[in-house]
C-alpha cells in the first residue's frame, strides 16, 4: 500500500507519544508517574454533567448545525462579553470538536502553499505541524527564560515579510506558562495595525488557569479585532478534555470560511456536549476557580522542588499548569550506561531511570527545555520530583 505523501509533512505529537509510552510501561507493571499530559486531573463539575444527562433524556441526539446550536453560539458570546468584554454575535462563532480543530480550521482557511506563519517559541506542538499540513512555512521567533518567554513587537516586525500570512501565539502559553499583560498585547496590536493582511491567531485555551490575575485578550483592541481569531474551548478551564468542544470568535468572513471547511471534515460536534457546554459557559464558575486555586498550590510546590534541582534554570509560570526548565546543563553527562545529549535523551532517561514521563522541548521549538506538568496530585508531584532529583544525581 502506498500512503499519501501528506503523512511525511508532519510529525506525531510528542505529548501523545510520551503519554502512550507511559501507559505501555504502566501496563507492564511499572509505577510511572505521568508529568507529560496536558489534562486537568479533575472531574467535570456536576452541574455540567447534569446538563448532559438532561440533554440525553430530552433526546438531543440528532445532527447539529455545522457551526453549532444557536443557543451554544449565543452562550459563547455571553461568556466573551462577561469575561473579556468582547462583543461578538452568533454569526462570528464556530464551535468544533476542540480547540485543536478550531486551530486547524483557521490555518487551513488562511494558509496557502509557501505562506509564512510566525510562531514565537515555545509553542504548542500542533502549531507547526498544522502549518506544514497546509504547505505553509513556519517562521520561529526565539524567546528565552531570561525574557519571560515573550517576544517584543520589534522581534515580530523583524520576522515579517511579504509572504507573512499569520501570527500565532498562546496566552497563557503552553508549555512555558507565560502570560501577556494588557500593555504587551497593546504594543503587539499597534504593530499589527500596520499590517492589515496578517491574521492573528490568539489561543486562549488556558484563560482560567492564570496566576497573575485577569486574563487579557488581544481582540480587545478595536483596530485589529477583525484581524484576530480568538481560539478557546472547554477542556482546560472546565475539566472537559474528553467532551471535545472548542470555538472560534472572528470576523463573519473568516467564520464562514471555517464553517465551510468543517462541513467537509466533521460537521457539528456532539449534540450532548453542545448542550452541556451552554451550562458550562453561562453557569457557575466556582468549580473552575477552585481548580485554579489548587493548581496555584501545586505550582508553588513544584517550583520549590524544581529550584532544588542543581543545574535547572526555570521560569515561574504565570498561567497554565506546566514548568518548562532549561535542562541543558545535563547535556553531555552520563550515568555510566546512558549519555544525555539532548532533550529527547533527557526525557527518555527520566522515563527509564526515574519512571517519570515528561515531554522534550524540541517538540515545542525549544531544544534546551523539557515540559513537566503539575496536573497531578500533590503526593505524586512530590514523589516524581524526588525520583527526578535522585536520577539526575547519577549523571556525571
Amino acid at each position: 500500500m502506498i500512503l499519501s505523501s501528506l503523512l511525511n509533512r508532519f510529525s506525531e505529537p510528542e505529548t501523545l507519544k510520551m503519554a502512550k509510552l507511559g501507559r505501555e510501561l504502566r501496563a507492564q507493571g511499572k509505577d510511572v508517574i505521568d508529568l507529560s499530559l496536558g489534562e486537568p486531573d479533575f472531574d467535570t463539575p456536576q452541574h455540567i454533567k447534569d446538563a448532559a444527562i438532561k440533554a440525553i433524556n430530552d433526546n438531543w441526539s440528532h445532527y447539529t448545525p455545522v457551526a453549532g446550536f444557536a443557543d451554544l453560539r449565543e452562550a459563547v458570546c455571553s461568556k466573551l462579553k462577561r469575561d473579556n468584554n468582547l462583543d461578538y454575535k452568533a454569526e462570528n462563532i464556530i464551535t468544533s470538536t476542540g480547540a485543536k480543530q478550531s486551530l486547524a480550521n483557521a490555518i487551513l482557511a488562511l494558509v496557502d502553499d509557501g505562506d509564512e506563519v510566525i510562531i514565537p517559541t515555545p509553542y504548542w506542538v500542533t502549531y507547526s505541524e498544522l502549518v506544514k499540513i497546509a504547505r505553509g512555512k513556519v517562521v520561529e521567533i526565539r524567546s528565552t527564560v531570561e525574557d519571560g518567554f515573550k517576544v517584543s513587537p520589534a522581534q515580530v516586525e523583524a520576522a515579517i515579510t511579504t509572504r507573512t500570512k499569520v501570527f500565532m501565539f498562546s496566552s497563557p502559553n503552553n508549555p512555558s506558562g507565560a502570560v501577556y499583560n494588557k500593555a504587551e498585547l497593546e504594543a503587539l496590536a499597534n504593530l499589527f495595525k500596520k499590517y492589515p493582511g496578517i491574521t492573528i491567531l490568539s489561543d486562549e485555551i488556558y484563560e482560567y488557569i492564570n496566576f497573575e490575575g485577569k486574563h487579557e485578550s488581544i481582540a480587545q483592541f478595536d483596530a485589529i479585532k477583525d484581524q484576530t481569531i480568538v481560539i478557546n474551548g472547554l477542556s482546560k478551564g472546565f475539566a472537559m478534555t474528553g467532551w471535545r468542544l472548542g470555538y472560534t470568535a472572528s470576523s463573519v468572513e473568516l467564520a464562514k470560511a471555517m464553517e465551510k471547511l468543517q462541513g467537509q471534515f466533521t460537521s457539528g460536534t456532539c449534540s450532548i456536549t453542545q448542550k452541556a457546554a451552554v451550562t458550562a459557559l453561562v453557569g457557575d464558575l466556582k468549580p473552575s476557580i477552585e481548580m485554579t486555586e489548587e493548581f496555584t498550590r501545586r505550582r508553588t510546590k513544584t517550583l520549590a522542588l524544581v529550584n532544588d534541582i542543581p543545574g535547572f534554570k526555570c521560569f515561574a509560570p504565570q498561567g497554565a499548569f506546566y514548568v518548562f526548565p532549561d535542562v541543558s546543563a545535563y547535556y553531555g553527562k552520563s550515568d555510566g550506561n546512558t549519555t544525555v545529549t539532548n532533550a529527547s535523551d533527557f526525557s527518555m532517561y527520566l522515563l527509564n531511570e526515574a519512571n517519570v514521563s515528561s515531554v522534550m522541548g524540541d517538540a515545542f521549538g525549544e531544544p534546551n527545555c523539557v515540559r513537566f506538568s503539575f496536573a497531578n496530585s500533590m503526593p505524586n508531584i512530590e514523589k516524581a520530583w524526588a525520583r527526578i532529583k535522585e536520577a539526575l544525581a547519577k549523571l556525571k
